[in-house]
Protein backbone atom coordinates (compact mmCIF):
# COMPACT_ATOMS: atom_id res chain seq x y z
CA UNK A 1 0.00 0.00 0.00
CA UNK A 2 1.45 3.39 -1.03
CA UNK A 3 1.25 6.59 1.00
CA UNK A 4 -1.77 7.90 -0.91
CA UNK A 5 -3.80 4.75 -0.28
CA UNK A 6 -2.82 4.81 3.39
CA UNK A 7 -4.01 8.43 3.76
CA UNK A 8 -7.34 7.64 2.06
CA UNK A 9 -7.82 4.61 4.32
CA UNK A 10 -7.05 6.64 7.46
CA UNK A 11 -9.46 9.37 6.34
CA UNK A 12 -12.34 6.88 6.11
CA UNK A 13 -11.30 5.12 9.29
CA UNK A 14 -11.22 8.23 11.45
CA UNK A 15 -14.18 10.42 10.57
CA UNK A 16 -14.15 13.97 11.88
CA UNK A 17 -16.93 14.63 14.38
CA UNK A 18 -18.21 18.16 13.81
CA UNK A 19 -20.87 17.99 16.52
CA UNK A 20 -18.75 19.48 19.36
CA UNK A 21 -17.89 22.47 17.15
CA UNK A 22 -21.55 22.93 16.21
CA UNK A 23 -22.63 22.77 19.86
CA UNK A 24 -19.92 25.29 20.75
CA UNK A 25 -21.22 27.65 18.08
CA UNK A 26 -24.82 27.26 19.29
CA UNK A 27 -23.75 27.94 22.86
CA UNK A 28 -21.79 31.03 21.80
CA UNK A 29 -24.56 32.39 19.56
CA UNK A 30 -27.36 31.89 22.10
CA UNK A 31 -25.16 33.26 24.89
CA UNK A 32 -24.35 36.39 22.89
CA UNK A 33 -28.04 36.94 22.08
CA UNK A 34 -29.10 36.52 25.72
CA UNK A 35 -26.35 38.83 27.01
CA UNK A 36 -27.29 41.59 24.57
CA UNK A 37 -30.97 41.05 25.35
CA UNK A 38 -30.31 41.40 29.07
CA UNK A 39 -28.42 44.65 28.55
CA UNK A 40 -31.35 46.03 26.60
CA UNK A 41 -33.81 44.67 29.16
CA UNK A 42 -31.90 46.32 32.01
CA UNK A 43 -31.92 49.67 30.23
CA UNK A 44 -35.67 49.46 29.63
CA UNK A 45 -36.42 48.36 33.21
CA UNK A 46 -34.27 51.20 34.55
CA UNK A 47 -36.57 53.71 32.85
CA UNK A 48 -38.33 53.80 36.23
CA UNK A 49 -35.42 55.98 37.39
CA UNK A 50 -36.67 58.65 34.98
CA UNK A 51 -40.14 58.54 36.50
CA UNK A 52 -43.33 56.48 36.39
CA UNK A 53 -44.48 58.09 33.15
CA UNK A 54 -41.22 57.13 31.43
CA UNK A 55 -41.57 53.49 32.49
CA UNK A 56 -45.24 53.50 31.41
CA UNK A 57 -44.26 54.81 27.97
CA UNK A 58 -41.62 52.10 27.54
CA UNK A 59 -44.17 49.44 28.51
CA UNK A 60 -46.72 50.69 25.99
CA UNK A 61 -44.04 50.86 23.31
CA UNK A 62 -43.33 47.14 23.66
CA UNK A 63 -47.04 46.38 23.72
CA UNK A 64 -47.30 48.04 20.31
CA UNK A 65 -49.56 50.92 21.29
CA UNK A 66 -47.55 53.53 19.37
CA UNK A 67 -47.69 51.37 16.23
CA UNK A 68 -51.25 50.01 16.32
CA UNK A 69 -53.04 52.64 18.41
CA UNK A 70 -53.87 50.00 21.01
CA UNK A 71 -51.90 47.87 23.44
CA UNK A 72 -51.41 44.18 22.65
CA UNK A 73 -49.74 42.45 25.63
CA UNK A 74 -49.63 39.24 23.55
CA UNK A 75 -46.63 40.81 21.75
CA UNK A 76 -44.77 40.69 25.06
CA UNK A 77 -45.82 37.06 25.61
CA UNK A 78 -44.54 36.02 22.17
CA UNK A 79 -41.26 37.88 22.66
CA UNK A 80 -40.70 36.34 26.09
CA UNK A 81 -41.58 32.87 24.77
CA UNK A 82 -38.90 33.19 22.07
CA UNK A 83 -36.35 34.36 24.63
CA UNK A 84 -37.40 31.50 26.95
CA UNK A 85 -36.76 28.93 24.20
CA UNK A 86 -33.33 30.39 23.45
CA UNK A 87 -32.63 30.45 27.20
CA UNK A 88 -33.46 26.74 27.52
CA UNK A 89 -31.41 25.81 24.43
CA UNK A 90 -28.42 27.71 25.81
CA UNK A 91 -28.74 25.99 29.18
CA UNK A 92 -29.05 22.50 27.67
CA UNK A 93 -26.03 22.99 25.42
CA UNK A 94 -23.96 24.46 28.27
CA UNK A 95 -24.79 21.53 30.57
CA UNK A 96 -22.39 19.29 28.66
CA UNK A 97 -19.49 21.28 30.17
CA UNK A 98 -20.70 21.03 33.77
CA UNK A 99 -19.03 18.52 36.10
CA UNK A 100 -21.40 15.53 35.95
CA UNK A 101 -20.36 13.98 39.26
CA UNK A 102 -19.05 14.99 42.65
CA UNK A 103 -15.74 13.34 41.79
CA UNK A 104 -15.33 15.55 38.73
CA UNK A 105 -16.24 18.59 40.82
CA UNK A 106 -13.55 17.74 43.40
CA UNK A 107 -10.97 17.22 40.66
CA UNK A 108 -11.83 20.59 39.16
CA UNK A 109 -11.68 22.35 42.54
CA UNK A 110 -8.26 20.82 43.23
CA UNK A 111 -7.12 21.87 39.76
CA UNK A 112 -8.44 25.41 40.30
CA UNK A 113 -6.62 25.77 43.65
CA UNK A 114 -3.41 24.41 42.18
CA UNK A 115 -3.49 26.57 39.06
CA UNK A 116 -4.63 29.78 40.77
CA UNK A 117 -5.50 31.17 37.36
CA UNK A 118 -8.14 33.89 37.29
CA UNK A 119 -9.79 32.60 34.11
CA UNK A 120 -10.17 29.13 35.64
CA UNK A 121 -11.84 30.70 38.67
CA UNK A 122 -14.10 32.82 36.45
CA UNK A 123 -15.27 29.65 34.67
CA UNK A 124 -16.33 28.20 38.03
CA UNK A 125 -18.26 31.37 38.88
CA UNK A 126 -19.92 31.23 35.48
CA UNK A 127 -21.03 27.64 36.03
CA UNK A 128 -22.39 28.45 39.51
CA UNK A 129 -24.27 31.59 38.42
CA UNK A 130 -25.58 29.76 35.35
CA UNK A 131 -26.99 27.01 37.59
CA UNK A 132 -28.69 29.61 39.82
CA UNK A 133 -29.90 31.65 36.87
CA UNK A 134 -31.59 28.68 35.19
CA UNK A 135 -34.04 28.28 38.07
CA UNK A 136 -34.57 31.94 38.99
CA UNK A 137 -34.65 33.09 35.37
CA UNK A 138 -37.21 30.44 34.45
CA UNK A 139 -39.55 31.71 37.18
CA UNK A 140 -39.24 35.31 35.99
CA UNK A 141 -39.68 34.46 32.31
CA UNK A 142 -42.73 32.30 33.01
CA UNK A 143 -44.37 35.09 35.02
CA UNK A 144 -43.70 37.64 32.28
CA UNK A 145 -44.93 35.26 29.57
CA UNK A 146 -48.21 34.42 31.33
CA UNK A 147 -48.92 37.89 32.78
CA UNK A 148 -47.86 40.32 30.04
CA UNK A 149 -50.55 42.83 30.96
CA UNK A 150 -49.24 43.26 34.50
CA UNK A 151 -46.15 45.25 33.60
CA UNK A 152 -46.03 48.90 34.58
CA UNK A 153 -44.92 51.29 37.34
CA UNK A 154 -47.52 50.11 39.88
CA UNK A 155 -47.97 46.58 38.55
CA UNK A 156 -44.24 45.78 38.57
CA UNK A 157 -43.69 47.50 41.93
CA UNK A 158 -46.56 45.54 43.48
CA UNK A 159 -45.03 42.32 42.22
CA UNK A 160 -41.67 43.22 43.74
CA UNK A 161 -43.05 44.18 47.17
CA UNK A 162 -46.53 42.76 47.75
CA UNK A 163 -45.83 39.47 45.97
CA UNK A 164 -42.43 39.11 47.69
CA UNK A 165 -40.41 38.93 44.48
CA UNK A 166 -37.70 41.35 45.65
CA UNK A 167 -35.36 38.62 47.03
CA UNK A 168 -35.68 36.59 43.84
CA UNK A 169 -34.99 39.63 41.65
CA UNK A 170 -31.97 40.59 43.75
CA UNK A 171 -30.42 37.13 43.42
CA UNK A 172 -31.35 37.00 39.73
CA UNK A 173 -29.73 40.38 39.13
CA UNK A 174 -26.45 39.23 40.71
CA UNK A 175 -26.47 35.93 38.82
CA UNK A 176 -27.33 37.48 35.45
CA UNK A 177 -24.80 40.31 35.59
CA UNK A 178 -21.89 38.14 36.73
CA UNK A 179 -22.76 35.28 34.38
CA UNK A 180 -23.31 37.57 31.41
CA UNK A 181 -20.16 39.64 31.80
CA UNK A 182 -17.97 36.57 32.38
CA UNK A 183 -19.61 34.83 29.42
CA UNK A 184 -18.97 37.76 27.08
CA UNK A 185 -15.37 37.97 28.27
CA UNK A 186 -14.82 34.27 27.56
CA UNK A 187 -16.65 34.61 24.24
CA UNK A 188 -14.32 37.39 23.09
CA UNK A 189 -11.31 35.27 24.07
CA UNK A 190 -12.67 32.14 22.39
CA UNK A 191 -13.36 33.75 19.01
CA UNK A 192 -10.51 36.26 19.09
CA UNK A 193 -12.65 39.36 18.66
CA UNK A 194 -10.88 42.74 19.01
CA UNK A 195 -7.57 40.97 19.58
CA UNK A 196 -4.56 43.17 19.00
CA UNK A 197 -0.95 42.29 18.30
CA UNK A 198 -0.32 41.53 21.99
CA UNK A 199 -2.71 38.82 23.30
CA UNK A 200 -1.56 39.30 26.91
CA UNK A 201 -2.38 42.99 26.87
CA UNK A 202 -5.64 42.30 25.07
CA UNK A 203 -6.68 39.90 27.84
CA UNK A 204 -5.97 42.58 30.47
CA UNK A 205 -8.03 45.06 28.46
CA UNK A 206 -10.92 42.61 28.16
CA UNK A 207 -10.95 42.04 31.92
CA UNK A 208 -10.98 45.76 32.62
CA UNK A 209 -13.95 46.24 30.28
CA UNK A 210 -15.68 43.25 31.90
CA UNK A 211 -15.37 44.76 35.38
CA UNK A 212 -16.63 48.15 34.15
CA UNK A 213 -19.65 46.54 32.48
CA UNK A 214 -20.42 44.45 35.56
CA UNK A 215 -20.18 47.46 37.87
CA UNK A 216 -22.33 49.63 35.59
CA UNK A 217 -25.20 47.18 35.16
CA UNK A 218 -25.11 46.04 38.80
CA UNK A 219 -25.38 49.64 39.96
CA UNK A 220 -28.14 50.35 37.45
CA UNK A 221 -30.00 47.19 38.47
CA UNK A 222 -29.74 47.85 42.20
CA UNK A 223 -30.93 51.44 41.80
CA UNK A 224 -33.86 50.27 39.66
CA UNK A 225 -34.82 47.56 42.15
CA UNK A 226 -34.66 50.10 44.98
CA UNK A 227 -36.96 52.41 43.01
CA UNK A 228 -39.52 49.63 42.47
CA UNK A 229 -39.36 48.72 46.17
CA UNK A 230 -39.98 52.36 47.14
CA UNK A 231 -42.98 52.61 44.80
CA UNK A 232 -44.28 49.24 45.96
CA UNK A 233 -44.13 50.26 49.63
CA UNK A 234 -45.91 53.53 48.90
CA UNK A 235 -48.56 51.69 46.89
CA UNK A 236 -48.98 48.79 49.31
CA UNK A 237 -52.46 49.88 50.46
CA UNK A 238 -53.69 50.03 46.86
CA UNK A 239 -52.35 46.78 45.44
CA UNK A 240 -53.91 45.96 42.10
CA UNK A 241 -54.48 49.55 41.06
CA UNK A 242 -53.16 50.20 37.56
CA UNK A 243 -51.03 53.21 36.82
CA UNK A 244 -52.57 56.16 35.02
CA UNK A 245 -50.06 58.42 33.27
CA UNK A 246 -50.08 62.14 33.96
CA UNK A 247 -51.32 62.91 30.43
CA UNK A 248 -54.51 60.87 31.01
CA UNK A 249 -55.33 62.21 34.45
CA UNK A 250 -58.27 64.62 34.67
CA UNK A 251 -57.08 68.18 34.88
CA UNK A 252 -57.55 69.84 38.23
CA UNK A 253 -59.02 73.34 38.15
Amino acid sequence: MNQFDRNVTDKHRYKFDAMPAKLDFIQSATGLFLALFMWGHMLFVSSILLGKDAMYSVTKFFEGEYFFGKSYPIIVSITVAIVFIIFIVHALVALRKFPNSYRQYRIYRAHMKQMRHSDTTLWFYQVFTGFVMFFLGSVHLYIMMTNPGNIGPYESADRVVSQWMAPLYLLLLLAVEFHGSIGLYRLVLKWGWFEGSNPKESRKRYKKVKYIITLFFLTLGLLSLAAYIKIGLEHKERVGERYTPTSLMPSQK
